[in-house]
């Protein structure tokens, strides 16, 4: 009998890394979608599903193994693997204006994950999902406006409402697929049990 709990808590943490990987898997696909679809480029910037796999990660599987994948996500490319936006990769990437953007999809998943561990209707997790875009808004422009202002070196005529005007492009994307996110993530994660 204690051989049989020993192996289904083995079991469950195996499940759990496998999980904590896809999600790490689906963050690298996200960054680097516009390889497949280039019509995802608005005036040079990338258009990514990094936010929409950082809330889905916080939703299935909960704050803890949510922040987790982001962050073998994070850990993976500051290694040297071109796993973000524009198959890039290595520690230089912290000095990047929207590597910020990357460190607050830890916070991300995280919070979302803390939300629907406590409130976990339909409308939560579309909730949840709606501040999780937020946080990544928020945190996001203000660390790329802080590093073109201070150390990345900001183009002419530069400004904080420049910084938010720029993150106006992809907002409405964003906030359709964080509804979807919600949708999605309530169905799923009531199939798959995992994380909470």
């Amino acid at each position: 009998m204690a051989t049989e709990t020993i192996h289904s808590k083995t079991r469950l943490k195996t499940v759990e890394l496998v999980y904590c990987g896809i999600f790490a898997t689906l963050m690298m696909i996200g960054a680097n979608i516009t390889s497949f679809a280039p019509f995802m480029v608005v005036g040079g910037v990338p258009i990514t599903l990094q936010a929409f796999f950082a809330i889905l990660a916080g939703l299935i599987l909960g704050s803890r193994l949510g922040a987790i994948s982001i962050s073998v996500y994070m850990l993976v490319g500051l290694a040297g693997a071109p796993v973000f936006a524009r198959f890039s990769g290595g520690f230089s990437q912290i000095l990047s204006p929207t590597f910020g953007f990357i460190v607050t999809f830890i916070l991300v998943a995280f919070v979302v994950g803390k939300i629907v561990e406590h409130k976990s209707s339909k409308r939560w997790y579309v909730g949840a999902a709606l501040i999780g875009t937020a946080i990544s808004y928020i945190a996001g422009t203000n660390w790329m406006y802080g590093a073109y202002m201070l150390w990345f070196g900001a183009p002419e005529g530069f400004s904080y409402g420049m910084a938010w005007a720029w993150m106006m492009a992809p907002l409405p994307k964003d906030l359709i697929l964080a509804v979807f996110a919600g949708v999605f993530g309530y169905r799923l994660q009531n199939i798959l049990k995992v994380g909470k």
